[in-house]
């Protein structure tokens, strides 16, 4: 069903105040921008299509976040995506502490791309977008006691991988949660 004119300008201001926000949650997902704005358009055009059926428009972020979550699984499972993976190179660590936070924060995301699709999904649903275990069992389509699973033992895999690396980071809040959700 094709969107009215006011339809069309309540999505187009939507997009235009989420796209950024989509972006960067996409991108902290998966770890390539290029990627992450394929999977920003696909919530978008999921919205978009299903922008009648919603009745609710301060469940956006929640059905944009679902569509995202639900684009990056689905796009994980394809065999020519477990093949074909870039990474960053860290770079060359300089004695400023600038340079030591960027570093810390890379040396978290490639331990991050190390865990599979689902607990790393969990992990950033949980600790990076605040949501509590409902609102991320609900998002994940899977029940509370999956959420409380994926949840320890992706941190466990992060814990092995990081070793003794010390990643405090004053920026971060207190309890360890950004501030950053769609």
């Amino acid at each position: 069903m094709p969107m009215n004119d006011a339809e069309g300008r309540q999505f187009a201001a939507y997009f235009a105040a989420a796209h950024g926000r989509v972006r960067r949650v996409a991108y902290v997902i998966c770890g390539d921008w290029h990627w992450a704005e394929d999977l920003t358009q696909t919530a978008f055009i999921r919205l978009a299509a299903g922008w009648h059926r919603v009745e609710d428009h301060a469940a956006l972020d929640a059905y944009v976040r679902t569509c995202l979550i639900r684009a990056y699984l689905a796009e994980t499972r394809r065999v020519w995506r477990r093949r074909e993976q870039s990474w960053a190179e860290l770079p060359e660590t300089g004695a400023d502490d600038a340079s030591e936070a960027v570093t810390r924060r890379l040396v978290f995301e490639r331990a991050l791309r190390r865990l599979p699709p689902r607990q790393r999904v969990t992990l950033v649903c949980r600790y990076y977008q605040g949501l509590d275990v409902a609102q991320t069992a609900a998002a994940l389509r899977c029940s509370e006691g999956t959420v409380k699973s994926q949840t320890a033992k992706g941190l466990a895999s992060l814990r092995a991988v990081l070793g003794t690396v010390d990643l405090s980071d004053p920026d971060v809040p207190a309890g360890g949660v950004y501030s950053w959700a769609i």
